[in-house]
């Protein structure tokens, strides 16, 4: 071996680690959310583009909103069994399968959606979250601002809402209807202007952005005035993309599973559905009810039942639901999050 070759060996010997650590991956993102709608452009992407840059580019990731790959209600499947590596999934879209988390549904529970996005990322992986969503790695929780009831006619208290058909916004809002007598139209939200064009649906439960998002300010152009409920979105990722990343990338998807980064995510949405409300008030034709706080404790107290079916269900399913219901309250005053 002369010198030349000898010094090639050395320099390429002290490279490999390097290039070894260096490993480039292309991470495949589904979601359901139109790209042009602040979940994605103020939430999804940017995170997506943080974890890009802190990784100095090893690790692309690949965006397919609008359900181009699969059904909204189909993402934590999508992701459990590896057709994406990451899922944008809406846990109340498949009714009794993550008992714990559908406590995030119960209505009257949560005020503030930024810091109460911290305080669910922090309680569920802490009181069975991890066991519950055990098929993927969840990453961040991504709540909109507290949603509000939108209908086409003035509804202020509960009892108005028997007889109306609704689009609920999950399992939970869907059972909360039912016990109001009204008839649950559950449909993925891409799809909700439809069916209340067509008159399926008389009433939604949705963010105050959603109005100018899919189009529904002429639909339902009458709002209760008051925080009525809260869903918060899950982005998980598959088990074994995960483990073939290297030890650097891993750092970098750790980095951005954070309650820190739920906070993040959940502000953009919050302040784009602030944004909205203000938008709409200020709209000719919209109809904005305060109710009384009369009818503010009805719409609690109406609510009760949900509570106790939670728990029941969580029971159920081997868990202390008792201790689970303070942790979450406890994590929500702690994050001035408490309704």
């Amino acid at each position: 071996m002369n010198r030349t070759t000898f010094a090639l060996g050395a320099i390429l010997a002290a490279c490999a680690p390097a290039a070894l650590m260096a490993q480039e991956v292309t991470l495949r993102l589904s979601h359901w959310v139109p790209p042009t709608i602040t979940p994605a452009t103020k939430g999804i992407d940017p995170w997506a583009q943080s974890v890009m840059e802190a990784s100095d580019g090893r690790i692309e990731i690949q965006i397919f909103p609008a359900q181009q790959l699969g059904r909204a209600p189909d993402h934590y499947d999508m992701a459990k069994d590896g057709i994406v590596d990451l899922a944008y999934v809406n846990p109340g879209y498949t009714a009794g399968r993550f008992p714990i988390y559908a406590l995030t549904e119960v209505p009257f529970m949560v005020s503030d959606s930024v810091e109460g996005a911290k305080a669910i990322h922090e309680w569920y992986l802490a009181n069975g979250g991890a066991e519950e969503m055990s098929d993927v790695i969840p990453c961040f929780i991504h709540p909109h601002a507290p949603g509000a009831f939108h209908s086409q006619v003035d509804v202020t208290s509960p009892d108005q809402v028997r007889g109306m058909n609704v689009r609920p916004a999950h399992a939970t809002m869907a059972r909360f209807i039912s016990l109001l007598g009204g008839g649950p139209v559950q449909v993925p939200a891409p799809e909700v202007r439809e069916a209340l064009s067509k008159g399926t649906a008389e009433a939604v439960t949705f963010p105050w952005g959603s109005m100018y998002d899919f189009n529904l300010t002429e639909e339902v152009p009458v709002h209760l005035d008051m925080p009525f409920y809260l869903s918060a979105q899950v982005m998980v990722m598959n088990k074994a993309s995960y483990e073939a990343l290297s030890d650097e990338n891993k750092a970098v998807i750790d980095d951005h599973c954070t309650p820190e980064w739920s906070g993040q995510v959940a502000a953009g949405w919050y302040e784009d559905d602030m944004a909205a409300k203000e938008q709409l008030m200020a709209l000719e034709g919209q109809t904005f009810n305060t109710p009384s706080e009369e009818e503010i404790a009805a719409w609690i107290e109406a609510a009760a039942p949900l509570t106790e079916e939670w728990k029941a269900a969580v029971t159920e399913k081997g868990g202390d639901a008792d201790a689970i219901l303070e942790a979450y309250k406890a994590a929500l005053e702690e994050h001035n999050a408490a309704y």
